[in-house]
């Protein structure tokens, strides 16, 4: 008796599947929701806090979170602090967030940051990331949500440092937290536990970075199931993927092809000014032996350290012909280290004008009538523009008698050469990505200080004793006004000094596929699968 009824459901199932078939076939397709990102640059590492670097910092903020958030206009906004406060003058007081759990279920708490900005010192790289602890003397626990920063002296800008402390689950990198283990543990995944809204899947260096969305994410879970990170940094492989829809998004869309793609029915193009910005630096230890006579000949002495000589350069460049030609109008002329938009920007600063014939003076008056040679180091994966701005500026400085040989060459190995000190000579790119400008100045400029934990990136020899005393009063000074007095002084004396030449800030250029994304741009230039979304329809 039960044979009729089984074969009758059986043939009710059967009709229901086929009914059902197209729906079930699509579903999978509709339901998951893939973003693919084409970027330029990824991360060096999974670790969040091996290196200031900042295409590793773009990726990791997906994975991990920070203190702090910088906003889209770097504005200061509550991260997994919900809450700051200067309690005294050498105490910050930070409320933490409750609720919040990281990728493994566990439980995010004080003691998990203390543990990070204690790792930081302990596993940094190039680029060290201590410039973002530096100003921290103690970590002290109140309760399990409450944590307090004591510092040496007064530090008004600490919560703008901490946009960038990301914190890491201090039982999963436990074991993972000296220079030897910690980029195993984290780049295999094992450490990689974070409390950001995507959870680490795999990482291949140089290829992709592939993430899935936390749905336990206090801040609500995203949209993208699965956000691929592809590293394309030759643009016209970029540009070929976008068209083919390979990828729904490109990030730092060339200047050359941004005309053309604007005029693609099918494409979309966002566009900001960043707080980014091309510089140039000197090497003024004493003796410099990549600077030679044009014959290659030894010379007496470092030119650089004549500021006869680095006014000669300021003045042999063009400025404006950088940003509208070699940057093709994807640039703004640069007149100190830090872009407009910058706390502490000095409104006063001209732009250098070009006089290539003042130029030949200077040298010849300093003793180089017939210049120099030196090979000028930057990067050809960094920031947009950068072989070309280099390129050009080496042309600049020939025109006046200075051989400056152009040598363009990957982030991977400019950057580690760099901080070793190797170059006499270099363009390099600089984002004050705080949003306040005594971060940029008292890395780059402010003599190299470790016992004030200054000057972090200054491995040239520049002192200036007027300028180091500018940026340390702006760096305790709680008096907002006072403050900004102190770091555009400071700027007046970069510009008067010359240590290193601003050349010009970036407007950087998103490029989308219409019908699939939108993006709300950042300042930083990140490209954050959190600020992308379906078009509205």
């Amino acid at each position: 008796m039960n044979r009729p009824t089984c074969r009758l459901l059986s043939r009710r199932a059967l009709a229901t599947w086929l009914a059902l078939t197209p729906v079930l076939a699509a579903a999978p397709a509709m339901a998951a929701e893939t973003l693919t990102v084409g970027v330029r640059a990824g991360p060096l590492s999974i670790d969040p806090h091996f290196t200031a670097s900042a295409t590793s910092a773009e990726a990791l903020k997906h994975v991990f979170d920070t203190l702090v958030v910088s906003g889209n206009n770097l504005e200061l906004r509550p991260g997994l602090a919900e809450s700051w406060t200067a309690i005294d003058a050498t105490t910050w007081e930070f409320k933490l967030r409750q609720g919040v759990k990281f990728h493994d279920g566990s439980d995010f708490t004080a003691e998990d940051v203390k543990f990070s900005i204690e790792r930081i010192p302990l596993v940094t790289g190039p680029n060290p990331a201590t410039i973002y602890v530096r100003r921290v003397k103690e970590v002290q626990i109140v309760d399990p949500h409450t944590i307090r920063i004591v510092t040496p002296t007064p530090a008004p800008t600490l919560p703008n440092d901490f946009v960038r402390l990301f914190v890491v689950s201090s039982k999963a990198a436990r074991d993972f937290s000296t220079r030897e283990t910690a980029n195993e543990g984290f780049n295999t995944g094992r450490a990689a536990i974070g409390t950001g809204p995507y959870r680490f899947v795999s990482w291949t260096p140089k290829e992709q970075l592939v993430l899935d969305r936390f749905d336990g994410y206090w801040g609500g879970a995203e949209p993208w199931d699965r956000v691929i990170r592809k590293e394309l940094p030759n643009d016209t492989t970029r540009v070929a993927q976008l068209k083919a829809g390979q990828v729904d998004i490109i990030a730092r869309a060339p200047a050359a092809d941004v005309p053309t793609l604007e005029r693609d029915r099918s494409l979309a193009i966002v566009k900001t000014d960043s707080a980014y910005m091309f510089y140039m630096e000197f090497d003024f230890r004493e003796s410099s032996p990549t600077i030679t006579a044009r014959n290659g000949s030894a010379l007496p002495a470092n030119p650089f350290r004549d500021p006869r000589v680095r006014e000669a350069i300021d003045i042999a460049i063009d400025r404006e012909t950088l940003a509208e030609i070699a940057m093709e109008g994807m640039g703004k002329p640069g007149t100190q280290l830090v872009t407009p938009q910058i706390f502490g920007y000095n409104a006063q600063l001209p732009v250098t004008k070009p006089d290539p014939r003042r130029a030949r003076a200077l040298l010849a008056e300093a003793g180089y009538p017939n210049g120099f040679r030196v090979p000028f180091n930057f990067t050809n994966d960094g920031l947009p523009g950068d072989r070309a701005v280099g390129t050009s500026i080496s042309q600049m400085l020939s025109a006046v008698g200075i051989d400056a040989v152009a040598n363009a060459q990957p982030g991977a190995v400019w950057s580690p050469a760099r901080t070793r000190g190797d170059y006499a000579f270099y363009q390099g790119g600089w984002g004050t990505l705080t949003g306040e400008a005594n971060y940029t100045l008292s890395s780059l400029v402010h003599s190299n200080d470790p016992a004030k934990r200054m000057g972090a990136f200054n491995n040239r020899n520049y002192r200036n004793a007027e300028l180091d005393q500018a940026i340390e009063a702006a760096d305790v000074e709680m008096d907002e006004a006072k403050r900004r007095a102190y770091l555009e002084r400071a700027a007046a004396i970069v510009a008067q000094d010359r240590p290193s030449l601003p050349i010009a800030g970036i407007v950087t250029a998103w490029a989308m596929r219409r019908d699939r994304v939108t993006i709300t741009p950042r300042a930083d230039e990140d490209t954050l699968a959190m600020n992308i979304r379906r078009p509205a329809r």
